[in-house]
């Protein structure tokens, strides 16, 4: 507030008025601690504000004891560098704490707060973070959301004492990187991102029918045969097909693979790998027909979407191949509890045509190939159970029962959730139409081309992992939830991005904040604060749409007034009311405004927010009907010109 009073001081002084040149009203962007406001995401269980403010500047230190608390002082040094470019002098002398960062390592079975639970007490003259070395990494995200995006001398950070834990054990984020190949430097940064909001699984689809990316050095040809499309179709309409002449090809040696799993470990984020099967095999079995059911068939790596029949056929030689691959997936992946099998949408024409399928079906007495589906997953199961670890299938894994061990990955909606989770499974919430994300954000005609129905950013925010039909018992097995990003239509890094963000930051609240915490508008809020530091990473997101856009019925003598605040710092809203796009010459939108909605005659307004660098969001459309006749009167005062608002104001 001081430097609100500085600013209006010096503009009396210059006889300048803030109203001459109205702007138009931008979201506050987390620049400064003015506001003197906690913006955390995801919001913490608890905040206690206790007055005054701490400086942390460059001759604050960091206090550290254990080994843990070291590699939590380098996390923290890391982001001090990166943005601001110094570096904390690291310290385990406690003698002299004053204007320090103070780290505590609690061990797990010594705090009520759990392996990721932290506290966070920052007062004026130091900051103390205590908990376990996961537990001090998340209070670290919770600490850097509170600096301001430039350093000027000193960070001031608002004194407050905040506690957290989270609510789910899984927080997920996926990425498919099968159907378009994703280079592994973007890999890392995506993770970044995910450990910046406190998820802890990143869960890789290396693994499809379009696309084999994972570097088997038992079987070179998976990746020298399966790792190449020669072409993708365009648009979603197979018949006739119309290819792009575009090749995809790209897969990561095991040496890349190692050096991401262990940067995604410094970020305490646990990497699952995918590898599908019996179903999804198109490039495997391009690369080793003599795995699949059929001879002399045109195995080759898909170049369309959807379901296809080629499958593993259930040999003894095929489960040595998948067993020497899923071997050698393990050791890449050792700080991985799961190893993902897939299970879905399998196919089962070549099961039904294969006799060595209808004798192993004799043999085995199994009634159906599903029930063949579910010898080949608990085969598999005994192999990765071995190797001490536990396998993690889609929701089909449940058709024809499987080991209460298996986790499972819900997709189909909820009931497969609710009926694995009665059955005493653990369960991964992962409904299509909540939490996929290669699904449009908005109007599908004004959104770039993806598959399924809409899911909005409050779409995302509202939904719970936890059923209500289930038991609090039976709920105890949802172990969380997680985000998808499935890459048919999504070609290169910045596509992802748009796609997942910000609708992950949106996810990351529901997973780690208490139900009672939650609350959208002030969500909203807090995202407008946070775009910018996704800005500074270059973070191509979906710019969201302005704040008091929405479809309105208005009843007879009510005025709509256009009343809009722009989302992001510094941008600008173009908008037209003819139906047609906005574009940089359309009008700008600057104050609030009455708009003229006649009886019976619908004012459509479409708007366009535009960056600073030139950035577009989508087009969003408001449709504003009144029923009735309009008593309007011409002469209406926009409100930044009443005088009671500028006196509100104090200008």
């Amino acid at each position: 507030m001081k430097r609100f009073l500085i600013i209006g001081f010096l503009l009396v002084l210059s006889g300048c008025s803030l109203w001459e040149k109205p702007k138009q009203k931008t979201a506050k962007p987390q620049t400064d601690v003015i506001f003197g406001e906690i913006s955390i995401i995801p919001q913490p269980a608890s905040i206690i504000r206790t007055g005054g403010l701490f400086e942390l500047n460059r001759e604050t230190k960091i206090v550290v004891a254990a080994e843990s608390s070291f590699r939590a002082a380098n996390s923290l040094n890391e982001i001090l560098f990166e943005n601001y470019g110094f570096t904390l002098s690291v310290s385990d002398d406690r003698a002299n704490a004053e204007n320090s960062i103070v780290f505590s390592n609690i061990a797990a079975n010594e705090t009520t707060m759990g392996e990721e639970g932290y506290s966070l007490k920052i007062a004026p003259e130091l900051i103390e973070i205590s908990g376990t070395e996961r537990g001090m990494f998340y209070a670290i995200q919770s600490l850097v959301q509170l600096f301001p995006l430039d350093f000027t001398g000193a960070i001031q950070i608002p004194a407050a004492e905040i506690t957290d834990a989270p609510r789910f054990a899984y927080r997920g984020m996926h990425l498919d990187v099968a159907r378009h190949f994703m280079p592994p430097e973007f890999i890392k940064k995506y993770i970044e991102l995910l450990a910046q909001y406190k998820y802890n699984y990143f869960h890789w689809h290396l693994t499809d029918d379009q696309g084999w990316r994972i570097e088997i050095k038992k079987y070179p040809r998976l990746t020298e045969i399966g790792s190449n499309r020669r072409e993708t179709v365009v648009g979603k309409s197979y018949k006739p097909f119309v290819g792009d002449g575009i090749p995809v090809k790209g897969f990561y040696t095991q040496e890349q693979i190692r050096d991401i799993v262990a940067f995604a470990k410094s970020k305490h984020i646990t990497v699952i790998p995918e590898i599908d099967m019996p179903g999804h095999s198109s490039a495997a079995l391009a690369a080793y027909p003599a795995y699949g059911c059929k001879t002399n068939y045109p195995y080759r790596v898909q170049t369309t979407w959807g379901g296809f029949p080629d499958v593993f056929c259930p040999t003894e030689e095929t489960f040595r191949f998948l067993e020497d691959v899923l071997g050698e997936v393990m050791e890449l992946f050792p700080d991985s509890p799961y190893v993902h099998i897939g299970g879905d949408e399998v196919m089962m024409d070549h099961w039904r045509d294969s006799a060595f399928v209808r004798e192993l079906k004799r043999r085995e007495n199994l009634k159906s190939e599903q029930a063949i589906q579910s010898w080949f997953i608990r085969r598999i199961e005994d192999f990765v159970s071995s190797r001490g670890k536990k396998i993690i299938g889609w929701d089909e894994i449940l058709e024809e029962g499987v080991r209460p061990s298996a986790t499972v990955m819900a997709w189909r909606g909820f009931e497969p959730g609710i009926k694995a989770a009665r059955a005493g499974h653990n369960v991964i919430m992962t409904p299509a139409d909540a939490v996929y994300f290669d699904h449009p954000q908005g109007n599908a005609a004004l959104e770039p081309l993806s598959l399924g129905g809409q899911i909005t950013l409050e779409d995302v925010y509202k939904f719970d992992p936890i059923p209500k039909e289930l038991s609090p018992e039976d709920a105890n097995n949802i172990i969380g939830a997680q985000g998808c990003v499935w890459t048919e239509f999504i070609k290169r890094p910045k596509d992802v991005e748009y796609m997942a963000f910000p609708r992950a930051l949106a996810l990351a609240e529901v997973l780690w904040s208490k139900q009672r915490v939650k609350n959208f508008p002030e969500f909203l809020e807090k995202l407008y604060r946070e775009l910018p530091r996704l800005d500074r990473k270059n973070v191509h997101y979906r710019i969201p749409k302005p704040n008091g856009l929405f479809d309105r019925n208005l009843l007879a003598g009510e005025k709509m007034v256009l009343d809009l605040t722009v989302p992001i710092a510094d941008g600008k809203i173009y908008y037209t009311l003819d139906g047609t796009n906005p574009n940089l010459k359309s009008a700008l939108y600057q104050v609030p405004f009455i708009l003229d909605v006649e009886s019976n005659k619908p004012v459509e307004l479409r708007a366009k927010v535009v960056s600073s660098n030139g950035r577009e969001s989508p087009v969003f459309i408001a449709k504003y009907v009144r029923r009735g006749n309009s008593t309007v009167g011409k002469n209406y005062v926009p409100p930044l010109n009443r005088p009671e608002v500028k006196k509100k104001n104090g200008r």
